[in-house]
């Protein structure tokens, strides 16, 4: 296959191009493999003429792919969460890339839900550890997006992470100053109950209740909200934690919120008992700084932000993944739960 079978468009073909040409200019692409990770960004895996291999990801957007890199060589810097190391970008129009390095290890996805439970509770508890490094090494003043500021000239290499405050952007984000956190997290929660088909109107009512009125403090603290960190997003080698993959448009909230989402999409996705790796994930987080409250609220915008894609697709948990009508019962109990009071505090 060649750069043509893996990027759709002229310009991320040539992005990707220059992007490769920039990380290894004494080797030429053997072969280009869709891997097609991300919703906005097109990726291959490229065999070089050496037999070295590489990940190229390329997006018509380039201050999404700058942003990305920023953030990867900051968690890379300020953390041990295992992220790809990224070897070059460049910019081409309008459109940039970005190459990596390639991680040897299996979809997590694929393998979670047969692995033994002592190896479940041993990537918990990294993914959780991991969680409580980002929330420790990104602070930020304000909630939103996060990203890099944006310049004509800007060139994917400028790794400054900046908050950029969040107005909506085709996103479903909310249109907030950022400043008031009840504010947003209601406006979160919200956008997430307007995507829920139908088989969930009759607890509409109670939720947009729980989002009007969120009952949380003002202002806690703004940390990097990695909104898609899950085993569908991370490699697995020997049993370890090996990468954690696809780092693009992350979020600025309060630590209670990501740790709702992280443990929905980790902890109660794949299993009928989630207890034993709630309490991994949680003494993972624990073991770098202390848990936050996760009150109803956070739990109840998360799984309304996770049940339904972006693409207003519900969301299939498991491995093999749930039917849609399964899928349904699923973020449909969850919800329950929340509703009844029985929401992990």
């Amino acid at each position: 296959m060649t750069a043509a079978d893996a990027f759709d468009s002229t310009a991320t073909r040539e992005a990707a191009r220059a992007a490769l040409t920039a990380a290894r200019p004494a080797t030429t692409a053997a072969e280009w493999r869709p891997l097609g990770r991300g919703n906005r960004k097109e990726t291959a895996l490229v065999t070089l003429a050496d037999g070295d291999r590489v990940v190229v990801q390329a997006a018509a957007d380039a201050a999404a792919v700058r942003s990305e890199r920023a953030l990867l060589d900051a968690i890379g810097e300020r953390t041990s969460v295992p992220v790809p190391v990224v070897l070059a970008s460049e910019r081409v129009g309008d459109a940039a890339a970005l190459v990596t390095e390639y991680v040897d290890g299996a979809d997590l996805h694929d393998r979670f839900a047969d692995l033994d439970r002592s190896t479940q509770c041993t990537l918990a508890r990294a993914f959780g550890r991991s969680l409580a490094e980002l929330h420790e090494a990104f602070r930020f003043e304000r909630y939103g997006s996060v990203a890099v500021p944006t310049r004509s000239d800007a060139s994917p290499e400028e790794s400054t992470v900046e908050l950029v405050a969040c107005a909506g952007d085709g996103d479903d984000l909310p249109e907030t100053d950022g400043t008031d956190w009840a504010a947003w997290l209601g406006a979160y929660g919200r956008a997430g109950l307007e995507r829920l088909p139908s088989a969930f109107d009759d607890l509409r009512g109670d939720l947009a209740a729980l989002f009007d009125d969120p009952g949380v403090e003002s202002a806690p603290p703004a940390r990097l909200f990695p909104w898609d960190v899950r085993p569908g997003n991370a490699l697995v080698a020997d049993g370890e934690l090996a990468a954690v993959l696809d780092w693009e448009a992350p979020l600025a909230a309060a630590p209670a919120l990501s740790l709702a989402k992280a443990e929905y999409l980790v902890v109660d996705w794949y299993v009928d008992d989630p207890h034993p790796l709630r309490e991994a994930f949680r003494a993972g987080y624990e073991s770098v700084r202390p848990c936050p409250a996760v009150q109803p609220v956070h739990r109840a915008a998360a799984i309304c932000r996770t049940a339904v894609d972006s693409n207003g697709v519900v969301t299939n948990p498991g491995y093999p993944e749930l039917s849609r009508e399964k899928s349904v019962s699923f973020h449909r109990r969850a919800l329950e739960g929340v509703l009844a009071g029985s929401a992990v505090e």
